[in-house]
């Protein structure tokens, strides 16, 4: 009866988009038929969308009156502005390669893999595209995450030939082979952040920013477990200097990244905008807009 009882208890804890304990914030459930998901997506595919367009920079067109904010070369959001996407149609498939459930939420999926583990959920896929965007343009001392516990998993030191070994809540490195920069080395890096961080790591480690200063790279999260994140992967500006912008997830089981569609303005998605409200809500989680977040690198 205990084990019954302990195995009931540990399952409450581990739902939601992280590994770690927290608390609960208003989310939404793949399934869920709260809102409206299924809208016509033609509509929206023929207004803001080009089917012909290979990355996000050219798939998504900017609704009249704006013009997309075209950030810096070499930035983290130039980065994420031309990430190559899926053929238009393509479908989000977990990482077992079954389709995901809801696939009304979004409008594209990016061109990247989601791993044959159950670990590249939500903040994962933030800190997946972040790595991936630093380990092409070799700034290796800059990929650095740490686990919930306040380790810092270096990836320099990783691919010098240390690894992490985790014993309780004691955590340390150990020499185990020869300097390895190989991208597989570094999937395999990614795969031990992925394990022992979450949200509410990532939250720790971002600063907070002001709704105004938004642009492409930035992050909304709650860390929390159940805990979610979202990526902001492109923003357009009006002549008031009001900002709509594009948003990118994974979700729980590890998925597809893909870019959501915005289920409460159905005439501006897959766009988002912030005014008239004190709260983001996308189609699996509602934020504050309080908990926009950067990376300090």
């Amino acid at each position: 009866m205990f084990s019954v009882k302990l195995i009931l208890f540990l399952m409450m804890f581990m739902t939601g988009c992280d590994k770690n304990s927290g608390k609960k914030n208003t989310h939404r459930n793949e399934g869920d038929s709260e809102l409206d998901l299924n809208y016509n997506k033609t509509d929206i595919k023929l207004k803001y969308t080009d089917p012909s367009g290979k990355d996000i920079l050219s798939r998504f067109i900017t609704p009249d009156g704006y013009r997309r904010i075209i950030t810096d070369s070499g930035s983290f959001g130039y980065y994420l502005q031309h990430f190559p996407l899926k053929k238009d149609g393509s479908k989000v498939y977990y990482y077992d390669g079954t389709e995901k459930v809801n696939n009304d939420v979004y409008a594209a999926v990016l061109d990247i893999d989601a791993g044959d583990k159950d670990l590249q959920q939500c903040a994962d896929a933030i800190i997946r595209l972040r790595a991936e965007y630093l380990y092409e343009k070799k700034d290796y001392g800059k990929i650095h995450f740490n686990f919930t516990n306040g380790f810092s998993a270096d990836y320099n030191k990783w691919a010098e030939g240390f690894r992490i070994k985790v014993n309780g809540n004691k955590t340390g490195w150990y020499l185990s082979g020869e300097k390895d920069y190989s991208y597989r080395t570094f999937k395999n890096y990614l795969e031990m952040v992925f394990s022992y961080a979450g949200t509410i790591s990532l939250s720790k480690e971002l600063k907070i920013i002001p709704e105004y200063e938004l642009s492409a790279g930035d992050v909304f999260i709650y860390g929390g477990s159940p805990g979610h994140a979202v990526l902001v992967v492109d923003v357009a500006v009006n002549e008031n200097n009001e900002k709509i912008f594009l948003l990118a997830q994974s979700y729980m089981p590890a998925q597809d990244i893909h870019i959501l569609n915005n289920p409460e303005n159905k005439d501006l998605s897959p766009w988002y905008d912030l005014r008239d409200t004190d709260r983001l809500y996308t189609p699996e989680w509602t934020f504050d807009k309080t908990s926009l977040k950067r990376f300090e690198n």
